[in-house]
C-alpha cells in the first residue's frame, strides 16, 4: 500500500475507533509504518495516526529529535495534573488552528516498530502531539478539544458545512 493522500475531515475513519494491532502482526506493518514516517516528515508534521491515512489501526508517528518514533497500541498510563494550553493544527484540518488544553506530563506504554514494549515520560510539546495523535485513535480530533480557533475559522465552517450537504 502506498499512501497518497491524508484523510480530510469528511473522512468518517476519522470518528471511529481504531482497532488494536496484535503483537504477532507487527512485522507485517513496517513498511506501513515507513509510509506513514515519510508523509509525515513531507507533509512537515509533528505527528501522524493511522486514520490519518485511511487504515483504521491504533499506530501512530511522533516526530522527535532523534527522528520518528513509531507507537503501536500506545497507551497513557498516567496524566500529570497540571495543564496548558496551546495552539495545536491538524494535517486532517489544513490550516485551521485553535487553542487545545492538555497535560503538561504523560507517562505512556507502547510496542514499538520492533515489537518491543516500550515505556516512558513525555511533557511539553512532545507530550501534546502523542496526546493529539492517540485522540485520533480514539476518533477524536483537536477541533473537539477547541478552546478557541486562532486561524482558519472560515475554513473550518466551510468544511463543516460541505460535510452536512452530504
Amino acid at each position: 500500500m502506498e499512501i497518497t493522500t491524508i484523510t480530510s475531515l469528511k473522512s468518517e475513519i476519522l470518528r471511529k475507533a481504531s482497532k488494536p494491532v496484535p503483537l504477532i502482526d507487527v512485522p507485517k506493518i513496517k513498511n506501513f509504518i515507513t509510509e506513514m514516517e515519510e508523509v509525515m516528515r513531507v507533509r512537515d508534521g509533528l505527528g501522524i495516526a493511522a486514520p490519518q491515512v485511511g487504515k483504521n489501526i491504533r499506530v501512530v508517528i511522533i516526530n522527535t529529535k532523534d527522528g520518528a518514533l513509531a507507537m503501536i497500541n500506545p497507551k497513557i498510563l498516567k496524566k500529570s495534573w497540571k495543564k496548558n494550553i496551546d495552539e495545536e493544527g491538524c494535517l486532517s484540518v489544513p490550516r485551521v488552528f485553535g487553542l487545545v488544553k492538555r497535560h503538561n506530563a504523560i507517562f505512556v506504554s507502547a510496542i514499538d516498530k520492533d515489537a518491543k514494549n516500550i515505556t516512558f515520560e513525555a511533557k511539553g510539546l512532545f507530550a501534546r502531539v502523542i496526546q493529539h495523535e492517540i485522540d485520533h485513535l480514539d476518533g477524536i480530533l483537536f477541533i473537539d478539544k477547541v478552546t478557541k480557533i486562532t486561524r482558519g475559522k472560515g475554513l473550518l465552517k466551510e468544511m463543516e458545512s460541505a460535510m452536512n450537504k452530504k
